[in-house]
């Protein structure tokens, strides 16, 4: 069973943030969601602007393709990966 789902609209997962972390990365798979450590404080939707920022440079996507589903103002969040690369899918793939 795979940590996303893919769909007509694109790949949906979860995420856990980690926000004001010493620097942006990627930890791993945590309870079926991505866990990001994110450098951006949680005010103002810092943490979530980093969020997008770091998705596409890690899935080499443009950021107008990553949406913000859900969990705007949670540590938990639902991510949307409109039209997915092969690069982002390998990727995907691969961290699972």
């Amino acid at each position: 069973m795979t940590w996303y789902r893919e769909d007509s609209t694109g790949v949906t997962f979860a995420v856990r943030v980690v926000p004001r972390a010493s620097r942006s990365e990627l930890v791993g798979l945590y309870d079926g969601a991505l866990r990001i450590r994110l450098a951006a404080p949680p005010v103002e939707g810092a943490a979530n602007r980093e969020l997008v920022k770091f998705l596409a440079k890690h899935f080499k996507v443009a950021p107008g393709t990553i949406e913000l589903v859900s969990g705007a103002g949670s540590k938990n969040k639902v991510i949307r990966l409109a039209s997915p690369t092969a690069t982002a899918r390998e990727e995907l793939s691969r961290i699972g």
